[in-house]
């Protein structure tokens, strides 16, 4: 069974027909809307502050979220993926974003809808991601603007399919 507990009286609230993996960890001052997933591994402490999901996102597999004491929140939009091994910490992505393997994104760094982090990238502290943009790298940088393919086929492809997958463990 996940490991679900309260931190300073505050219980972690999960929206409608979201999965939760037997060894997923969700903690404190956490909230998401419907659909959502929550894959083998993955850690979100909303110990230190609070941690906002919309719906239909995916944490996949041994991902973490966090956020800083009293300074930074996690904002999180609907529909986005947030890659095996990534690092997601006291930033907001808005909607339609992909989050790739192994990216961090740090404190205080805006994700604009429709963009993607590229798998592996670093995204430093008070970084300003424009709408629909593809950034790589370490230290991660713009490297074009995403296009219509990339968005039907990674960002809306890879949260659709993790809705589907997060079916069969219901």
């Amino acid at each position: 069974m996940a490991l679900i507990l309260p931190v300073e009286n505050k219980l972690p609230i999960f929206g409608n027909d979201c999965f939760i993996a037997e060894n997923a960890t969700v903690v404190g001052d956490f909230e998401c809307g419907d659909d959502c997933s929550f894959w083998f591994n993955s850690v979100l402490r909303a110990d230190v502050n609070s941690i906002r999901f919309g719906n239909r996102v995916n944490v996949q597999d041994g991902a973490v979220i966090h956020c800083t004491f009293k300074k930074t929140e996690t904002i999180i939009g609907s529909n986005v993926s947030i890659g095996h091994n990534a690092i997601v910490h006291g930033c907001k992505v808005y909607d339609n974003v992909l989050i790739g393997m192994g990216a961090i994104v740090m404190d205080n760094v805006i994700v604009e809808s429709g963009s993607v982090i590229a798998a592996g990238a670093v995204v430093l502290e008070g970084t300003h991601i424009k709408e629909g943009s593809l950034y790589a790298g370490v230290p991660a940088k713009f490297i074009k603007q995403v296009s219509k393919e990339l968005r039907e086929g990674e960002i809306e492809r890879i949260a659709a399919n993790y809705l589907k997958y997060s079916k069969w463990f219901k």
